[in-house]
């Protein structure tokens, strides 16, 4: 009985929705009845002077009681509804009896469709058969013909609710359409926010503790009475900290945005300043802007490492393009000063071969790095 006992949706009953041409013809239809009656009431005899003037001002209160009956089972008010309905149904009756059978039978008409097309159905055809048998009756036709109007007053009505209801859900589903869209955009502004803000952690928690412990030790350094030569070095050591990190901070911005050279042109340039051969394997894919980020960390800390720590080295940087990831191999020859663990937890460019792990990590990607032969070797994967 769910379907019986339930309105039709907000947005059927409304005129949400509706496209400009559908509201033009369905004003040009009640221009027509309206002009149309105005035309049967002057040329019925029956009423003459003040007579035609109470018929017309008579058929402006129904109309205005459709307006209502609209309004009111907008807000799904049954009880208004069928108030309404009754007086127009009653009003139908009393236009009949004064001699005005057109505009009595296009009250019980509108009053039929109307019912059908804005009440639920359980209620709806009781008030359309009773509009509808108003109608029949009072126009004299055979039982059959009768029969036949009523059935087509009632199916005419339906046919407009299941129209409206197709254009209603329409319309619910292109809202909640607008809806998941602003979500999505709102989604995607907050993970943008949060990639920024771990690029500028990153950098700036690098460059302001470096330039903490340059600070500290000038500080000591005065404290003690030594040269100023010294002094003024840790200083310049300080400063030259703090603009690395400006600069740095400008990459990742600049690289999270697109604006930075293609990741592939930024490992081959960073390959040549270092003396490293660069090769490429399989076709180029389009990467999205985190995963090229991490890729260029990554190249950074490991050839950071290399000269640290295996100066001279021979180094490869190897980028591979696969059906589902992108891969990329920073391999050195060896040659190193430090203990090979020391590749991980030391870092010259201050993101650290762990802090790149966890980086893969958040992409779905893996990061391994360790001693392969006489050299060093990292592995970077990271899905597509």
């Amino acid at each position: 009985m769910g379907g019986w006992t339930q309105w039709p949706s907000r947005q059927a009953l409304s005129r949400e929705g509706v496209p400009r041409t559908r509201l033009l013809i369905n004003g040009g239809i009640w221009l027509g009845l309206t002009g149309w009656l105005l035309v049967d009431v002057l040329r019925n005899d029956a009423f003459q002077g003040w007579g035609r003037v109470v018929l017309i001002g008579a058929l402006a209160g129904c109309a205005v009681l459709v307006e209502v009956l609209r309004r009111v089972t907008l807000d799904h008010r049954l009880a208004p509804a069928l108030t309404l309905l009754a007086v127009l149904i009653a009003a139908g009756a009393a236009l009949h009896a004064a001699g005005a059978r057109t505009p009595s039978a296009a009250v019980w008409v509108v009053s039929a469709i109307l019912a059908m097309e804005r009440l639920p159905l359980a209620v709806a055809l009781g008030c359309a058969a009773v509009a509808s048998g108003a109608y029949v009756l009072a126009s004299g036709h055979s039982p059959l013909s009768e029969a036949a109007t009523a059935g087509a007053l009632v199916l005419g009505g339906y046919a407009l609710r299941l129209d409206e209801e197709a254009r209603g859900t329409g319309y619910r589903l292109l809202e909640q359409e607008r809806v998941a869209r602003r979500a999505e955009a709102e989604s995607a502004a907050l993970a943008e926010r949060s990639r920024i803000a771990r690029e500028i952690h990153d950098v700036l928690a690098h460059s302001l503790s470096a330039q903490m412990v340059h600070l500290e030790a000038a500080r000591l350094l005065i404290e003690r009475g030594e040269d100023s030569a010294k002094v003024l070095d840790r200083v310049v050591a300080a400063r030259g900290m703090a603009r690395d990190g400006l600069a740095e901070t400008r990459q990742a911005l600049s690289a999270l945005r697109g604006e930075m050279a293609p990741v592939e042109d930024f490992l081959r340039d960073s390959a040549a300043a270092e003396g490293a051969r660069f090769v490429r394997e399989g076709e180029p894919r389009t990467l999205t802007a985190e995963a090229g980020l991490t890729l260029r960390r990554v190249a950074q800390e490991a050839l950071t490492n290399v000269r640290k720590h295996a100066p001279g080295a021979r180094v490869e940087l190897r980028l591979g393009y696969a059906a589902h990831a992108v891969s990329l191999e920073v391999r050195d020859s060896g040659a190193r000063s430090e203990p090979a663990a020391a590749g991980l937890t030391v870092s010259g460019a201050g993101y650290g071969l762990l802090g790149m792990r966890e980086r893969a990590e958040l992409l779905g990607g893996t990061l391994e790095a360790g001693p392969d032969g006489e050299g060093f070797v990292v592995r970077l994967r990271v899905p597509l």
